[in-house]
């Protein structure tokens, strides 16, 4: 699902995502598990940061950790809309959103991030509800993304493994270089 980018390379602490093909079941259920666990991994790698940590960005010219955190329940909101609709209509069009711009409002730049952690843990809970019932036949409903073009809840369900690990390693990664 996802490759090994050069380890100098900040922004793709975990790799770029890589989508080639419907997923077997095996890799569903693996990616549905890490999907599930992304709350819980956020919660880890933002513990015990100061203020000023969460406002250190992960990367030069980088979000901050704050942006970060905040960052995730706005996409894996609209991830978990975009699977009902995938569910219940047919072929969607979807709504894209600017993730830069929402980033720079400022729920996403003062907001505690205990807020986005209790909603991402909302999210998830009810996201894993329907992930985890889907008919074998319904993983390959498809949605319309303005940007990716025609997708398959498979292919939504492989990018957001992917990620909330590439988010999560974001802190993480700076955590370890700023010795954190």
């Amino acid at each position: 699902m996802s490759t090994v980018a050069p380890a100098q390379d900040l922004r793709y602490p975990v790799g770029k995502f890589v989508y080639s093909t419907e997923l077997t079941s095996s890799q569903r259920r693996e990616a549905i598990d890490r999907i599930q666990s992304t709350p819980a991994k956020l919660r880890a790698a933002v513990r015990g940061l100061s203020t000023q940590q969460l406002d250190t960005p992960y990367r030069p010219g980088g979000w901050t950790v704050r942006q970060v955190v905040h960052h995730l329940p706005d996409s894996h909101g609209n991830a978990f809309f975009r699977t009902k609709h995938a569910l219940t209509e047919d072929e969607p069009t979807i709504k894209a959103y600017d993730e830069q711009r929402w980033a720079e409002l400022a729920d996403a730049r003062v907001t505690p991030v205990e807020t986005s952690l209790s909603l991402l843990d909302a999210i998830h809970e009810r996201w894993n509800y329907i992930l985890r019932e889907i008919k074998e036949e319904e993983f390959s409903r498809t949605l319309r993304h303005p940007e990716h073009g025609l997708k398959t809840i498979d292919w939504l369900i492989a990018l957001y493994a992917w990620h909330g690990e590439h988010h999560v390693a974001h802190i993480t990664s700076l955590r370890s270089r700023e010795g954190w």
